[in-house]
């Protein structure tokens, strides 16, 4: 497994970096946003652990130029904690978020976990790997999603949610519940997490977001996918 470190702390990224590739994870090292993008463009990375604040270019501005080439799982490191700043990561498409300062433990659980999840869903449970929902098509092998034919670029924290609806269509999935399947029962973020993912999947997928006719919400109760 292959992990980018971004952060304009050096003696912070050395330490990551060390704590890593003690775990057996080939690290790469960068120091500001540009730089980051650039590596994530080459680098056939798996993870990209990446801080907030940095010259050149922020870690948001960062997370949503790799998003337009990149569905790598995106880990942010930030120096504050309110959820308000984690809704807006999520919307830039990060996938989970550590608030500094953090303990190297919870961080490499919070990397494991995300490469675990992402491997898992990358593989097909069947032969038939494709599921078809109305006008939405995903591959739960290959990971990828269209719209009404047209492929679209989904996140890996997006996709999952987006896989585990389609599994089990007009199954009504209330937001903690999906919070603990899809991010873990040890996640900390705010629930409005659900939401935003949701949101942005109904941008992505649905013909007229404003209107959706497959990703439905039930009021009071929580999402599912009508089959």
């Amino acid at each position: 497994m292959k992990i980018l470190v971004v952060d304009d702390e050096k003696l912070l990224v050395k330490g990551i970096k060390f704590n890593l590739e003690t775990e057996g994870y080939q690290v790469d090292a960068a120091y500001d946003g540009e730089e980051a993008v650039e590596l994530a463009k080459n680098g056939n990375y798996d993870l990209i652990i990446l801080d907030v604040m940095m010259p050149k270019l922020d870690g948001l501005e960062a997370c949503m130029r790799i998003r337009e080439f990149s569905t790598v799982p995106v880990i942010m490191l930030t120096a504050r904690s309110e959820d308000t700043d984690k809704i807006i990561g999520f919307e830039y498409g990060a996938d989970d978020y550590v608030t500094k300062p953090f303990n190297i433990i919870e961080l490499k659980a919070r990397v494991r976990a995300l490469l675990r999840r992402s491997s898992l869903a990358s593989q097909s449970s069947s032969g038939e790997s494709c599921i078809t929902i109305g006008h939405i098509v995903i591959d739960t092998e290959k990971r990828t999603a269209k719209n009404d034919g047209v492929p679209v670029e989904l996140t890996a924290k997006e996709f999952d949610l987006i896989e585990l609806l389609a599994k089990n269509p007009d199954r009504v999935y209330s937001r903690e519940n999906l919070l603990n399947l899809i991010w873990g029962y040890d996640y900390q973020g705010d629930i409005r997490t659900v939401d935003v993912h949701v949101r942005r999947l109904r941008e992505k997928l649905e013909k007229n977001p404003a209107e959706p006719e497959r990703i439905m919400t039930k009021w009071g109760v929580g999402y599912f996918i009508k089959g």
